[in-house]
């Protein structure tokens, strides 16, 4: 099965919809006729193994599984297919993918022509990939030497090098956390030696009781596996002098001792002798490593823990997450501890220029986009006073614990306490009252009522929300539900809403007519993000450096989930009030690693406390959806577009 096939057929495995040709077509970058005779080749093999692709009239294509243990048989074969056999790449992403690994995995120089036949592209092709396979290779400091007559060959520090191969040896998108095959011929490393090799990790990290994550474990193995295979094409790790008094005190750590002891099982096992900087080289990944924390902590003295200049890290980056989210868990002692027993190997890692990869990162991004965001600005704080850039992969672990300490907080909150507004006179206030405390027993606890012109003088500390029976237009920083004096049903239901976190009329309240652009045509993110940011600021919604801070904020992490969706916003707040954006695309572009074509922008105002949960929420859904993108995109009236959005 060819890759465009591949790509089809996981797309249907995922969809819980149909999907029109125009989506598959956009996904392939090929044109939807070329995706309809895409269909029938997949539907001809599939057809033998237990399922077909049918066609759904007025809605796409959708997959049918007739019998479910053929077609399961059918799948690990392809999957096992794909995973052991190289395929020839076909996008420009594939390209310089290959040529990367080629290049780190041959290590001698190779003639662009080589490359050029290998790959079946001309050799203007690959001289333009040749760009970006140097984009790939700038942020671990290694370069492209070009030789006259010979080629050209990839050059840098040997460490540099292996953190390189480390990012390239394991495919992203399927990793695994148990026993890794290598994905690529290049690779020559048998089988049974890396069992072994992580095997010996196993029982080492277990005699020295030293408890490390499944992900831990496996980066680990990676990189002594590529150890293994550069010392044996005689490229061993050449510390240099400074770095070489700098890892002195490493000598006395357990970390020195337990990666003696797994390079001493390994010399053994594999008949191969590791040069003394090899040790430090394992010893490096164990202090850069977050053990599995075994103990209660919720009462332990936090200070006692943590090294001092990680413990006020982590108080900066809660208090500036507290200072521009509102999230309510800067004194969250669970929290402040996994952050950091995860900053201080984060430290070590990025002292010696070490990688880490995160295989859950594009699920944090896509489902957990709150704690991401509130991760990008501990992010800022830690490159503020360390220097150190953290980039998307240790941001998206930071998210996980944040995350974790949302959820924690949602379940420590009583009863929502509210506030009765009624100008209506003492009579109306009491039916308010009492209508709400009958319906909301046990969820709401309505605290009193007050005239307005009184509110301003009322203490609000510790009030969760403001029901009204008149418009409040002053920014008390707490939310307002306004309802009839006498309240009706719709009005029942949209405190509710309030209560359990889901708000019905985000759409009505955050996103408006103006700020949606359908079937734009352009030709890249920094075209869109130009077009929305310009309009937004003629109509005086926002800063005139929005554009500004979005980039900052994209450099970061790209905004861009997968499912042509990408979801912009500034790093600082740059407007009064919260707005989304919305713009479809007519052709899909290109955005960081991912293809785009409902680009939703959103600001949220300068010291905001909403709870926007469940606008993330919604967003959410949109992501998971391709048959929502698929209508939203196509769709070319404002009306019909906000009404499909109602739906999610």
């Amino acid at each position: 099965m060819d890759t465009r096939l591949r790509v089809m057929l996981k797309e249907f495995i995922q969809a819980k919809s149909p999907l029109t040709s125009t989506f598959i077509a956009n996904i392939n970058h090929v044109t939807s006729r070329t995706t309809r005779d895409d269909i029938k080749k997949l539907n001809q093999q599939l057809h033998a193994h237990g399922a077909t692709i049918q066609s759904i009239k007025g809605k796409g294509y959708q997959l049918s599984i007739q019998n479910e243990d053929e077609f399961h048989r059918f799948l690990t074969m392809e999957w096992n297919q794909e995973s052991n056999s190289r395929n020839t790449p076909n996008t420009p992403e594939q390209r310089v993918k290959y040529i990367v690994r080629r290049l780190l995995f041959t290590m001698d120089y190779i003639k662009l022509e080589q490359l050029a036949d290998e790959m079946y592209i001309s050799k203007s092709t690959i001289q333009n990939d040749m760009k970006l396979v140097r984009q790939q290779l700038k942020p671990f400091e290694l370069d492209i030497h070009v030789k006259p007559s010979h080629g050209i060959k990839i050059i840098g520090e040997e460490i540099k090098i292996r953190f390189c191969m480390a990012e390239f040896f394991v495919d992203r998108e399927n990793d695994s956390h148990a026993d890794v095959k290598p994905h690529y011929e290049f690779v020559t490393l048998p089988h049974h030696q890396l069992r072994m090799i992580k095997n010996i990790i196993i029982q080492q990290l277990g005699s020295h009781q030293m408890t490390l994550s499944d992900i831990a474990i496996h980066n680990l193995f990676i990189h002594i596996a590529i150890a293994v295979l550069r010392i044996r094409d005689g490229h061993p790790i050449d510390f240099n002098a400074a770095h070489m008094e700098e890892m002195q005190d490493m000598k006395d750590t357990k970390a020195y001792y337990v990666a003696e002891k797994i390079v001493e099982d390994t010399e053994k096992q594999l008949q191969l002798s590791f040069p003394k900087t090899e040790t430090i080289y394992v010893a490096l990944h164990l202090l850069g490593t977050k053990m599995v924390a075994s103990t209660k902590i919720d009462s332990t003295d936090i200070e006692s823990i943590l090294d001092p200049s990680i413990y006020k890290l982590v108080v900066l980056s809660l208090e500036k997450i507290e200072e521009e989210m509102h999230l309510d868990i800067s004194k969250d002692k669970e929290l402040m501890i996994s952050l950091g027993m995860h900053l201080k190997p984060a430290m070590n890692r990025y002292k010696y220029g070490m990688n880490i990869r995160n295989p859950m990162l594009s699920h944090i991004k896509k489902n957990y986009q709150l704690a991401f965001q509130a991760a990008v600005y501990a992010g800022v704080v830690i490159e503020e006073k360390t220097g150190i850039t953290i980039d998307e992969n240790e941001i998206g672990y930071l998210a996980l614990h944040i995350g974790a300490a949302m959820e924690r907080n949602k379940l420590k909150k009583g009863p929502k306490r509210c506030l009765v507004v009624c100008a209506s006179g003492m009579g109306t206030a009491q039916l308010i009252y009492y209508k709400l405390k009958s319906k909301f027993e046990g969820k709401m606890e309505v605290v009193g009522t007050t005239e307005y012109y009184r509110l301003r003088d009322y203490p609000l500390d510790d009030i969760d929300l403001i029901i009204s029976s008149i418009p409040i237009k002053e920014d008390i920083r707490i939310p307002v539900i306004e309802v009839n004096a006498i309240i009706e049903e719709d009005d029942l239901q949209h405190i509710q809403s309030f209560i359990s976190g889901k708000e019905t009329n985000l759409l009505s309240k955050y996103l408006h007519e103006a700020n949606i652009f359908l079937n734009l045509e352009v030709a890249s993110k920094e075209q869109v993000l130009k077009y929305m940011t310009v309009h937004l600021q003629e109509n005086e919604y926002v800063d005139t450096d929005l554009l500004d801070s979005i980039y900052e904020r994209e450099k970061i992490a790209p905004t861009s989930f997968g499912n042509l969706v990408a979801i912009p916003h500034p790093l600082t707040p740059k407007s009064e009030q919260t707005f989304i954006s919305i713009a479809t695309l007519k052709e899909p572009i290109v955005w960081a690693d991912k293809t785009v074509q409902f680009v939703c922008l959103l600001s949220v105002k300068r010291n905001s406390q909403e709870d926007l949960q469940s606008l993330y929420e919604t967003i959410g859904k949109i992501i998971d959806r391709p048959s929502i993108v698929q209508k939203l995109v196509q769709t070319k009236d404002k009306n019909t577009f906000i009404e499909i959005i109602k739906q999610v």
